[in-house]
C-alpha cells in the first residue's frame, strides 16, 4: 500500500504555475491561521502577477473579515474580470456592496449572477433582503418564495415573515411562521417568534404553546421566558411568572425588560418598595424606556408618592409625547400636588390624544366636577359615554373594568345624568383577567385602569393597572 501510494504522489502532474500554492491557501483559511494564509498568498500573486483567482478571491474574505469592506469589495471585482462566469465571484462583489449598504447597486449584480446560475438559493435569498432594504416587497415577496422553492431555510421563512409584520399583516406572518414550525420544528427562535405574535393577537392559549415548545427545547430562551411570564403575570400568576423570571435572571442578568416585569409582579403583590427597587433597576440599564418610566410613575402614584410620580411621568411624556394615558396619569399627580391648572392642561392634552379609552374622559369629567365645573364634566361623560357604546357595538363581549363602572354611576348620579349610561356598562359583572394590554408593541401603554384610595367629600380619579411589558 506504501508502494503503491508513493507511486501515486510521484506519478501526480505538475499543477499549473497560477494553481500551484491553493490547496495551502485553502488549509490554512479554514483553520482560520489567517496569517499564514496571507503570507502564502503574497507569494503566489508574485510568482502569478496577481493573476491567480483563488488567492484573490481568499484574501478578500480575509479582509472582509477583518472589516476592511472596501479593500474586499475591489479584490472580489478584480476576481470576476479574471473569471467573468463564475456566479461566485459575482455574488461576493453583491455581498460586499451590500454590507456597504449601496443595495441597488447589490441588486443589479446578485440579478447578474442568477443569469449565469438560476437556481441557486442564496442568490434569490439574498435578493429578497436586499428589496426589503429597497422597501420593494413586492419583490423581495417573490425572490424570497423563490428561494424557498429552491431549498427550504429557516432564514428564509424568517425573512419572509418579516416583510408581511413590516406590512402590518400579522396574520399573513402567521401562516408564514407556522410553515417555518412545520418544516423546522426544534428552532426556538421560529417557536418564539410565532408566540409572541399569537400573544398580539390575543390569542394566548397558541401563544402559550408555542413558548412552552421553545422552553422544552431551551429552557434559557430569554425571549420565550420573558413573553410566557408576562402572559402568566398578565393572568395574575405572580409567582409563577416570578419562578420562570429567575431562570431568565441568571443568563442575561443586565435585562431591562427583565426588572421591569419582576417590579411589576411585585407591584401586583402589594409589594410596592421591592417593585420600586427593580424598577429603578430597569430604569438604570435603559434611562430612555419610556415603559419603564410610566410603571415607576404608576407604583408612585399609587404609593400616593405624587412628585416622585410626576418626575417619572414627565420624563415617559419626553419620550413617548403622544400618548394620552401619560397625561392622563400626570394629572392625577398634579391634582394630589394641588397644581389644578396644570392637572386640567394635562387631562385635555389625554382626551385631544385619545380616540378610545373611556378612562381618559371620565377621569376628566370627575377632575372638573371636583372643580365645581359641571356643565363641562357633563360634556366629558358624554363622550365617555359614546366611547363605551363603541366599544360594547363593536364587540358585544366587551368588558368593562368594575371599579370604573362604580366610579362612572356614581358620577351619574352625581350629574344626575341620564340613567341610560349605567345600562351599557353592566355587561361586566365579574371581573376578569384582563389581557387586552398584554405584551405587545410599545404603541400599547403597559397599563389599564386601578382605583386610589376614595376620599369621602369628593370622587377620585382612577389609575391604571399595572400590566407588565415584555419587549
Amino acid at each position: 500500500v506504501h508502494l503503491h501510494m508513493f507511486y501515486l504522489l510521484s506519478a501526480a502532474p505538475e499543477f499549473p504555475i497560477l494553481e500551484r500554492r491553493n490547496w495551502l491557501i485553502h488549509l490554512h483559511y479554514i483553520r482560520k491561521d489567517y496569517e499564514t494564509c496571507k503570507a502564502i498568498i503574497k507569494e503566489q500573486l508574485h510568482e502569478t502577477q496577481g493573476m491567480c483567482e483563488y488567492a484573490v478571491y481568499v484574501q478578500a474574505l480575509i479582509m472582509r473579515l477583518e472589516g476592511k469592506i472596501q479593500q474586499s469589495l475591489e479584490l472580489f471585482q478584480s476576481c470576476a474580470i479574471l473569471n467573468p462566469k463564475s456566479s461566485d465571484n459575482l455574488k461576493q462583489v453583491a455581498r460586499s456592496l451590500f454590507l456597504l449598504g449601496k443595495h441597488k447597486a447589490a441588486i443589479e449584480v446578485y440579478n447578474e449572477a442568477a443569469r449565469l446560475n438560476q437556481k441557486d438559493w442564496e442568490i434569490s435569498h439574498n435578493l429578497g433582503v436586499c428589496y426589503i432594504y429597497t422597501k420593494d416587497f413586492k419583490s423581495a415577496d417573490e425572490q424570497l418564495n423563490l428561494a424557498l422553492q429552491l431549498n427550504k431555510h429557516d432564514l428564509t421563512y424568517s425573512m419572509l415573515g418579516k416583510i408581511h409584520l413590516l406590512q402590518g399583516d400579522t396574520e399573513k406572518a402567521i401562516d408564514v411562521y407556522k410553515s417555518a414550525v412545520e418544516f423546522s420544528p426544534e428552532n426556538t427562535e421560529l417557536l418564539t417568534t410565532l408566540g409572541l405574535l399569537y400573544m398580539q393577537l390575543g390569542k394566548y392559549q397558541k401563544a402559550f404553546e408555542h413558548l412552552g415548545n421553545a422552553l422544552t427545547y431551551d429552557p434559557n430562551n430569554f425571549k420565550a421566558i420573558l413573553a410566557a411570564g408576562s402572559m402568566m403575570q398578565t393572568h395574575g400568576d405572580y409567582d409563577v411568572a416570578m419562578n420562570k423570571y429567575r431562570v431568565a435572571a441568571y443568563s442575561v442578568p443586565e435585562s431591562p425588560p427583565l426588572w421591569n416585569n419582576i417590579g411589576m409582579c411585585f407591584f401586583g403583590k402589594k409589594k410596592y418598595v421591592a417593585a420600586i427597587s427593580c424598577l429603578k433597576r430597569a430604569n438604570y440599564l435603559s434611562p430612555f424606556d419610556w415603559k419603564i418610566l410610566y410603571n415607576l410613575g404608576l407604583v408612585h402614584l399609587t404609593m400616593q408618592q405624587y412628585a416622585s410620580a410626576f418626575h417619572f411621568l414627565s420624563a415617559a411624556i419626553n419620550l413617548r409625547p403622544r400618548m394620552s394615558q401619560l397625561y392622563m396619569l400626570l394629572a392625577v399627580a398634579l391634582t394630589n400636588l394641588d397644581d389644578a391648572d396644570n392637572a386640567r392642561r394635562s387631562h385635555e392634552q389625554a382626551v385631544q390624544l385619545d380616540e378610545s379609552d373611556p378612562l381618559v374622559n371620565l377621569n376628566f369629567a370627575v377632575f372638573l366636577y371636583n372643580q365645581g365645573d359641571k356643565k363641562a364634566a357633563l360634556l366629558q361623560f358624554q363622550e365617555m359615554e359614546r366611547k363605551v357604546n363603541t366599544q360594547v357595538e363593536n364587540n358585544s363581549s366587551t368588558e368593562f373594568d368594575p371599579e370604573m363602572v362604580e366610579m362612572a354611576q356614581k358620577l351619574a348620579g352625581a350629574l344626575q345624568a341620564a340613567a341610560g349610561y349605567s345600562k351599557s356598562m353592566q355587561m361586566s359583572t365579574e371581573p376578569e383577567a384582563d389581557v387586552s394590554r398584554a405584551p405587545s408593541p410599545p404603541t400599547v401603554p403597559p397599563g389599564d385602569p386601578e382605583e386610589e384610595e376614595e376620599e369621602t367629600a369628593k370622587l377620585t380619579e382612577k389609575k391604571s393597572k399595572p400590566k407588565a411589558v415584555a419587549e
